[in-house]
């Protein structure tokens, strides 16, 4: 059965993906640049994050708030000037209430200065390939040099999934206290869709009501992003849309894990019983319509046929081809020997190398 085309939601632009596979199941003007918003500080999380992995920050660490901070526009988290605020909470109020002061204060205390910190947040989104992006401030206030796509934030979001699974928690907090202030995650889709664990909101007058939502069900994970939608409401009832249409057409299976060895090869002239162990390097994802996962078809094929010792270790020797039942080729993977194949002796070498005149 044909899949039908996506629902008609009432956004500026919108981008559906699967996160596992990367495909990309849904998409309305996912190049057109928007603005933000307060979608800016997933950017400013991914920038954090890694100085915490890095070591540069502790989430114990004090952190100072400036003038600077304490003045700025829009949400809060209600800091106070010239007070000192662990990290742990400041990632809390920026995430959960979407406190601009405490996007700035850890965009000081990481990059020395809010411009500073924005060098940062452009770098790493030339690194993730967000090449409609561009960043001036943490907040995610107006700036017409400000930008970025629904495209991009996708690749965002699927990065802060993958690449901070420990701290990813955070974006599924329901609501948060700090000087006995209870602050609730403005994310309603958190309490609607129990599989709805993350990510966004954001909004000003200019960007309109957007979204960044993922859900997991049944280990199939779907991103969403929403960009300029009319109303709150309007921003979490088409997120819901695009979500319910991505599972209710496409399902996501897993055809091999990384490292699996998936072919066991002879290797002429090696020692007696050696064989090459080839393996795949990522794990491998593929999404299909509905009910076509069963019917994948995986093959491989050595682009050395035959393999003759020595074998290096982690150069390609072949690759893993996955097809749909048509036969149209959806992945392929390169196939590399887990450990190197050692050359046998003189005699082994003698013996297959008459061998390989018949092979």
């Amino acid at each position: 059965m044909p899949i039908p085309a996506a629902p008609e939601v009432p956004a500026r632009s919108y981008f559906l993906i699967d996160h596992n596979s990367g495909r990309v199941l849904a998409e309305s003007h996912a190049d057109d640049r928007v603005e933000p918003a307060s979608l800016t500080k997933l950017m400013v999380a991914y920038v954090v994050f890694n100085a915490l992995k890095e070591g540069r920050l502790k989430l114990t660490d004090p952190v100072p708030i400036s003038e600077h901070a304490w003045r700025a526009e829009g949400s809060r988290t209600f800091l106070q000037v010239n007070t000192q605020v662990p990290a742990d909470i400041l990632l809390k109020g920026m995430i959960v209430q979407s406190g601009n002061d405490a996007a700035i204060a850890l965009a000081e205390r990481i990059g020395g200065t809010e411009q500073g910190f924005a060098q940062m947040m452009n770098f790493y989104a030339q690194k993730l390939g967000m090449k409609g992006t561009n960043y001036v401030n943490a907040a995610g206030l107006h700036d017409p040099n400000h930008y970025t796509t629904a495209r991009d934030l996708g690749i965002l979001a699927s990065a802060l999934i993958r690449d901070f699974p420990d701290r990813y928690p955070l974006f599924s907090l329901h609501e948060f206290v700090w000087n006995n202030i209870k602050q609730q995650n403005r994310n309603e889709l958190l309490s609607r869709d129990p599989t709805v664990d993350g990510l966004k909101t954001g909004h000003t007058d200019d960007a309109g009501w957007c979204l960044v939502s993922s859900a997991n069900r049944n280990g199939m994970r779907l991103i969403s992003v929403l960009m300029g939608a009319p109303s709150d409401k309007a921003r979490e009832d088409a997120s819901a849309r695009l979500l319910g249409y991505g599972y209710a057409f496409y399902e996501t299976a897993k055809v091999k894990s990384a490292h699996e060895v998936v072919l066991k090869p002879r290797v002429f002239k090696a020692p007696p019983g050696e064989v090459a162990l080839l393996t795949i390097p990522t794990d491998i994802y593929i999404t299909v319509a509905r009910g076509d996962a069963a019917k994948l078809k995986v093959s491989t094929q050595l682009t050395k046929d035959p393999l003759i010792a020595p074998v290096p270790a982690n150069q390609p020797v072949g690759e893993l081809v996955v097809s749909d039942p048509s036969g149209q080729v959806l992945r392929k993977v390169p196939l590399i020997p887990a450990k190197a194949v050692p050359a046998g002796g003189l005699w082994t070498q003698a013996v297959d190398g008459i061998s390989l005149w018949f092979h």
